[in-house]
């Protein structure tokens, strides 16, 4: 590769990777303005729950979700990860009466998440949900909905999560740290 092409490959990826952040950073702050009473009423829902914080998602959302319950149990609330299809094949009993979850899902219709759904709505299990689309299976079910701002996708072709991920990633943590402030870990 010659040096020209090697300064034009540098400078394409360079303006790609800033373009990515300027993207996720639009999308944090448009989360961080619509923040309101719903991410209030979710922190008095887990800072009541005598049991644990049951975190779930599936593909991508499973992936944070997973990183969303260890941050919350390093800061001091006891939390989970259910995988939702696992869930569907026994798991439900790993969730409690005195659990509430919190269930991520993009678009709010993952059908992984059904079980969940209906088994929390059936015990009278708190259940938030952190999602892009208020109406929807899993923002209609939900006692309180987490409902992240539409943002452009990091990705090109708008279909990696990318920027909803890092809304998401951002978000738990904001949940985690209000938890640890509010209780005084």
């Amino acid at each position: 590769m010659t040096a020209l092409a090697e300064n034009m490959a540098l400078s394409a990826d360079l303006m790609s990777a800033r373009r990515t952040l300027r993207l996720e950073i639009s999308g944090l702050e448009a989360l961080s303005a619509g923040l309101g009473q719903p991410f209030v009423s979710a922190i008095d829902v887990f800072a009541a729950v005598a049991g644990r914080v049951v975190v779930t998602g599936m593909g991508k959302s499973g992936h944070v979700a997973r990183k969303i319950a260890a941050t919350l149990a390093s800061t001091g609330t006891p939390a989970i990860l259910v995988h939702p299809a696992e869930a569907s094949h026994g798991d439900l009993g790993m969730i409690a009466r005195s659990d509430a979850v919190l269930a991520l899902s993009n678009s709010g219709e993952t059908p992984e998440l059904a079980d969940i759904i209906a088994y929390a709505s059936r015990f009278g299990i708190p259940l938030v949900a952190m999602t892009r689309r208020r109406p929807s299976a899993l923002g209609d079910a939900a006692d309180v909905a987490l409902v992240l701002p539409d943002t452009e996708e990091a990705c090109p072709l708008g279909l990696a999560p990318t920027t909803s991920t890092t809304q998401m990633l951002a978000l738990g943590d904001a949940i985690a740290v209000a938890l640890l402030e509010r209780r005084g870990f």
